[in-house]
């Protein structure tokens, strides 16, 4: 899964440590500019610049699409950089030639962040607003800021996650809560329908691949949305989290969707879900234990109405 920009700002000392990472690169490279990035599924985001005050027209948390960044073409399954001392000659394409013009770039050198698993998840760069070159210590002592970054990252990262599905956990949900109450939102708690008869009789081994595809196509039906995300709270029991309030209509419509998302399995699997819904409003008081135990009311009374349904608290 992609690390989010809205997951970052809850990472501990995140904006120093980027700080320190080009902090790092420019005792490298004192005279070029040096930028950290973050990709999403569609988009590249500046996070941080060592120094705003630059001929390249690059600015923090400028969103770029990602078809349209020099950033795309690096070769991240082989960790390799991407290196333009000069875009005029040969090896740069006319058309990135053009992209990198448009913000007075000259010379670049792009490093690949990886996370462990081989996700991407964004560059440490270098740029210049003239021809430049790149010798070989430099860059592999950037490449060695780059790698020890994304150990950190990854250790921030799998702190929020859940070993087995890999969807955000109750860590994450609570962490959120305490910095967006105030915005309002809707929660979906879901209960899995038949699931302790897989375990029972297929084995737990099993049970855990069913939790895996569950999470498989919560993530997607998020991922669709942009502006959702899904947890496992544990066990059987899932949370999606929609960040803007929807009319009921709205909602029903969503919770359609995914009664129909986890009622189709082989004919070895009688499983569905049952759905509990419940909403908050904008500058809400409400704390995030008395919204689930109230989403959980809901969800007793879809279970109660005959499974494989919805209601509203």
């Amino acid at each position: 899964m992609v690390i989010t920009l809205q997951e970052l700002q809850m990472y501990r000392n995140f904006d120093e440590l980027a700080s320190d990472v080009l902090d790092l690169a420019k005792e490298i490279l004192p005279d070029k500019l040096i930028y950290l990035t973050s990709f999403s599924d569609k988009q590249q985001i500046i996070l941080k610049l060592s120094n705003e005050d630059t001929s390249i027209l690059l600015t923090e948390g400028m969103v770029i699409n990602l078809n349209e960044t020099v950033c795309n073409r690096i070769d991240f399954k082989n960790k390799q950089p991407l290196i333009y001392e000069d875009i005029k000659n040969g090896a740069c394409s006319f058309d990135l030639r053009n992209i990198l013009e448009e913000v007075n770039i000259k010379s670049y050198l792009g490093i690949p962040i990886t996370l462990v698993n081989g996700e991407r998840f964004g560059t440490l760069c270098v740029a210049h607003h003239e021809e430049s070159h790149f010798d070989n210590k430099s860059i592999n002592l950037l490449q060695k800021i780059a790698k020890m970054f994304a150990y950190y990252l990854e250790l921030e990262h799998f702190a929020y996650k859940d070993s087995l599905t890999g969807l955000y956990n109750r860590h994450y949900l609570s962490k959120y809560f305490e910095e967006h109450s105030k915005t309002g939102g809707v929660l979906f708690f879901l209960d899995m329908d038949g699931f302790k008869e897989v375990n029972d009789i297929h084995g737990h081994d099993t049970g855990d691949l069913v939790l895996k595809e569950i999470a498989r196509r919560l993530q997607k039906f998020v991922n669709d949305l942009h502006d959702a995300f899904a947890v496992r709270l544990g066990g059987d029991e899932f949370i999606i989290h929609f960040a803007q309030l929807s009319t009921r209509e709205e909602l029903c419509e969503r919770a359609e969707y995914v009664l129909n998302c986890l009622n189709t399995w082989d004919n070895q699997y009688q499983l569905s879900t049952s759905i509990g819904i419940v909403s908050y409003p904008v500058d809400s008081n409400i704390n995030l234990k008395t919204l689930l135990k109230n989403a959980d009311t809901a969800l007793y009374c879809a279970k109660t109405a005959g499974k494989n349904a919805y209601k509203f608290y």
